[in-house]
């Protein structure tokens, strides 16, 4: 039997956050990884072009606005490879 009694077959300890760290930085942790779905059905690929048609207007509207109000801000296309 383990001499801690809230501890047994595969459970760990729960660490708990210090009162006062004296300055030391928390420790950063490494979230869940984002990954594609194995399958992509025909509903997400349409609300994707949805969701670049939309971005893409906004930037043009906020591009506008700023350039009539005297700023220097533009929409720069992406250059293409000449290898394509």
């Amino acid at each position: 039997m383990t001499q801690k009694g809230d501890l047994f077959k595969g459970m760990k300890k729960r660490k708990t956050i210090p009162p006062n760290r004296h300055g030391k930085v928390p420790q950063t942790r490494k979230g869940k990884r984002f990954m594609k779905p194995s399958n992509v059905t025909k509903d997400m690929e349409a609300s994707r072009e949805l969701s670049k048609f939309i971005n893409q207007c906004n930037e043009i509207k906020a591009a506008n606005l700023a350039s009539k109000e005297g700023g220097q801000l533009s929409i720069i296309k992406p250059e293409e490879d000449p290898s394509k």
